[in-house]
């Protein structure tokens, strides 16, 4: 596949070694891919209305190589609302605002893998960096629109889907995000 090849041209590039899992977020077609074990599945997502952009305060999705940091809520139930990566102990369909997008489920915290691009600043020294920017991949509660952009710079996913990908997808595991 060619955004396999895609991801593995980019490691390389960076001196890094080739996956055999990883991540691939289209940002033109609202899609995710994940290579785990050799399955090949894609899924629904939403990124960012503002677009692509890696500076801070952009409320844009950063683009480049990144890497699953950290991964936050292996024990929360589906839909557990999350604030500052904390489970919240109620859920979405409890929550006082459900027009809010909430942070639900499960948290894949992302570090930018390229200096300049998504990790540090850039040559007008403005932040760069997606750790930096708490860019996250996780769940929403605003199903409905997954498939097209409605996030503020991370990408979102059924509930159900984060779940998945988040049991499957161990700490390291590359993330490419490009238009």
């Amino acid at each position: 596949m060619v955004l396999m090849r895609e991801m593995s041209d980019r490691l390389t590039a960076l001196g890094l070694p080739v996956a055999e899992d990883c991540i691939v977020v289209s940002i033109d077609q609202q899609k995710l891919w994940i290579l785990s074990k050799g399955a090949l599945r894609s899924f629904v997502i939403s990124t960012a209305r503002a677009g692509l952009g890696c500076i801070q305060d952009s409320l844009q999705t950063p683009y480049g190589l990144h890497r699953v940091a950290e991964k936050i809520g292996s024990a929360a139930p589906a839909s557990m609302v999350f604030k500052a990566r904390k489970a919240t102990g109620v859920l979405s369909s409890d929550w006082p605002t459900p027009e809010d997008n909430l942070i639900t489920s499960r948290i894949l915290w992302l570090e930018g893998l390229e200096n300049g691009v998504n990790a540090g600043t850039d040559a007008a020294g403005q932040v760069v960096d997606t750790k930096a920017r708490f860019v996250y991949l996780h769940g929403t509660n605003q199903v409905a629109k997954l498939g097209q952009p409605n996030s503020h710079g991370c990408v979102l996913l059924s509930d159900a889907d984060i779940i998945h990908i988040f049991d499957i997808t161990p700490v390291g595991t590359p993330v490419l995000i490009r238009a």
